[in-house]
């Protein structure tokens, strides 16, 4: 699996991935948990069910961003953030997104600053 290193993360990469409202909500599901999610915690969106091959791809165009690690386990996929990260390397960016989405959709986000 790819996983860009730090100085590979491009600002309009992280903006993209962070565009769609879904990948928004899973992104803020990780990085506001502070701990290893999995992928199928995320499974549904409000009150619709995403389909197994919509849910790879978020997981792909978040990992390949540079906001995610993912590291199979099993049958499974486990997700960590690198909020951390992306913030030594473009302080702020992330929590204005995700504050943004925030206000936008009336849901609660909190970052945990892990690496």
């Amino acid at each position: 699996m790819l996983h860009p290193s730090i100085d590979d993360i491009r600002p309009e990469a992280v903006l993209h991935a962070l565009s769609d409202p879904e990948r928004a909500a899973i992104f803020a599901g990780i990085a506001g948990a502070g701990c290893v999610e999995k992928c199928s915690a995320f499974a549904s969106f409000g009150d619709r069910v995403i389909p197994k091959s919509s849910l790879s791809q978020h997981f792909k165009i978040l990992r390949e961003a540079g906001l995610i690690r993912s590291e199979r386990h099993g049958v499974e996929m486990r997700n960590t953030s690198r909020c951390g990260e992306v913030d030594a390397r473009f302080p702020g960016l992330v929590l204005a997104i995700l504050t943004a989405y925030a206000q936008t959709s009336g849901q609660d986000v909190s970052v945990a600053q892990t690496g």
